[in-house]
């Protein structure tokens, strides 16, 4: 019964959403640096958007970034060489649980947008929160090349709301152990749309 709950939830990703469309972005650069060495210490230092700004960025199927705007790479940290031909993982924050990924990247790989609220760290170990929405890019043949992902700032009262049901997460998960994580993980965010009645679209844009 969960498990159809959830995979509701994935699908009833609409194609409406109230934000913004990503502005238009250059050509593909040629990936050319990457593969940065993570070890990085999280630190407590916390990085806020402002209120117009919007961080871009592009990857292809694979998740390796193809493009960054100025945006994104003044708050990831990283210089541009730094990013390009990364995964996109790079800026991944160990206070994200590993379900909520899950989520993203089968909901995007079906072909549908996916909104979410990800806390992400940069190469100082400073974070800083976002509201994402992810869209998968494709061929005319509707085959997925790649995926662009623009954030903006979150509201803090959504952030206060969304935090404690990802440490729930986190919790479970490290308790499960590394090959049982993502289930576990999982099993607390159906909890909480059993629990509320709602799909996780709606969850999201109640917050």
């Amino acid at each position: 019964m969960r498990r159809r709950v959830f995979l509701s939830a994935i699908n009833g990703a609409s194609s409406s959403g109230g934000v913004d469309s990503p502005p238009s972005l250059p050509s593909q650069r040629r990936p050319q640096g990457g593969m940065v060495k993570r070890g990085i210490e999280p630190t407590s230092v916390e990085r806020k958007m402002r209120e117009d700004d919007f961080i871009v960025s592009k990857t292809n199927a694979k998740g390796i970034i193809t493009y960054g705007n100025p945006i994104f790479i003044e708050f990831s940290g990283y210089t541009e060489e730094e990013l390009l031909g990364s995964q996109h993982n790079i800026i991944r924050h160990p206070d994200m649980p590993r379900a909520a990924f899950k989520l993203a990247w089968d909901t995007i790989a079906s072909g549908k947008e996916f909104f979410g609220y990800v806390k992400n760290m940069a190469k100082d170990g400073s974070f800083y929160w976002v509201f994402t929405h992810i869209t998968p890019d494709f061929d005319s043949r509707r085959n997925i090349l790649g995926y662009s992902s623009v954030r903006r700032c979150p509201r803090p009262g959504a952030i206060a709301k969304i935090e404690p049901v990802y440490r729930q997460m986190l919790a479970a998960e490290r308790a499960a152990g590394s090959r049982e994580a993502i289930a576990a993980g999982t099993a607390v965010l159906l909890d909480l749309l059993q629990q509320t009645g709602m799909s996780y679209e709606e969850l999201v844009f109640s917050l």
